[in-house]
């Protein structure tokens, strides 16, 4: 049993509670407010002149699968063999152990949405995970979030370069159809065929892989940079009914009044940085207020390694910086991401029967001299600062 005294509240599900307390036992929330009596055998964290939120979400990276300091042998978030790989798993790369996972866990991150890169038209599925752990299998809090999906430069580059298809904005769109019409004629054959195991499709993983798709229980997370881009994967999913992500949603300022009309989340970033491609010449940390004016909900991403993961409040702070207004700037790392991601009923705010995933900060995050005092993953200290 775990309780916190005397901070100041960020629940992000109501107003800022000034000299808050918070209860937690078992691993969840129990009491959130004021007056509140610390039980005898509770260990009790003074938070006086401290700030206390709910973990930080990082709704689109790739922690794990490209492992700080290694190259070659620790970059497993591309398979540069077939476009179309939705049958790949992310928990099959991702290394707990990689020192990333520590430095998010310092910096106040505590849930991250990781998986496969964009070098292939369907890359296989992200999966939301706890940040401290030693194995991924104890991670998970949802091990099938979304189908990769890229368009773009990424994969007319790579296959391009290796003489064969896609290698433009049509090769990648004509894979994805084809992939998403065939999903359903496998899924109509599954159906048609009912206990008839002589009529049943030949099994087929990829086919398998794509079915969470074609019934609507995952998205596709869906890596598009610039406008048209954007617009060819709303296109297609429209076309097909399947739910949709806007992942990087770069030129998302641009087509901001679209966006918002046609009602799909967008996970903005990484805004930090570069332009390290043609595809990301118009760039900038006005994308979130931009987007959030014209009535999109957004969240906020790093795209670690591109921007460790730490620096996921960094990133909020400056598209603050440009105009987004402050609560919303904190819901895009926080409740916008957990509601995005649907694990809103778990994560994302402090509010009772959550699980406690709490940050107490020593100024506001949003400061670069603020720094954490004690992360708390499922009611543990998993780190205190000396």
């Amino acid at each position: 049993m775990l309780f916190i005294k005397n901070a100041k509240v960020y629940t992000m599900a109501g107003e800022v509670i000034e000299g808050g307390c918070i209860l937690v036992e078992d691993g969840k929330i129990k009491e959130v407010g004021t007056d509140l009596v610390a039980p005898l055998d509770a260990e009790v964290i003074d938070a006086s002149g401290k700030m206390v939120f709910p973990g930080f979400i990082d709704s689109h990276c790739h922690i794990g699968m490209w492992e700080e300091g290694i190259g070659f042998e620790g970059a497993d978030g591309n398979e540069m063999t077939d476009p179309i790989t939705p049958h790949l798993r992310a928990i099959d790369a991702i290394n707990p152990r990689d020192e990333a996972f520590g430095n998010a866990i310092k910096g106040g991150v505590t849930t991250a949405a990781t998986g496969p890169g964009s070098a292939n038209v369907i890359g296989g599925t992200f999966s939301v995970i706890k940040l401290h752990g030693d194995r991924i299998d104890d991670m998970i809090v949802v091990e099938t979030l979304a189908m990769k999906c890229a368009f773009g430069e990424n994969p007319k580059r790579v296959y391009a370069e290796k003489k064969t298809s896609p290698s433009t904005r049509m090769g990648t769109a004509s894979h994805l159809r084809e992939t998403l019409a065939k999903a359903f004629e496998y899924k109509n054959k599954k159906a048609a065929a009912g206990d008839d195991a002589s009529k049943m499709p030949a099994y087929d993983m990829k086919m398998e892989a794509m079915l969470p798709v074609v019934n609507g229980e995952i998205p596709l997370k869906a890596h598009a940079h610039r406008a048209d881009d954007i617009f060819t994967s709303i296109r297609i999913a429209k076309e097909f009914g399947v739910k949709l992500t806007l992942e990087h949603c770069t030129e998302g300022h641009l087509i901001a009044d679209h966006l918002a009309k046609e009602g799909y989340p967008a996970i903005v970033g990484p805004s930090f940085g570069n332009k390290s491609k043609f595809e990301l010449n118009n760039k900038t940390f006005d994308t979130p207020k931009v987007m959030v004016e014209a009535g999109c909900k957004i969240a906020i991403m790093t795209d670690s390694p591109v921007i460790p993961l730490e620096y996921l409040p960094m990133c909020a702070a400056l598209a603050h910086k440009a105009g987004l207004d402050e609560m919303e700037a904190l819901k895009a790392i926080t409740i916008n991401a957990a509601e995005i991601l649907e694990v809103a009923d778990r994560l994302g705010s402090i509010e009772v029967g959550k699980d406690a995933d709490l940050v107490i900060w020593n100024a506001h995050p949003f400061d670069l001299q603020a720094t954490v005092a004690h992360t708390i993953v499922d009611g543990v200290v998993v780190y205190s600062a000396r």
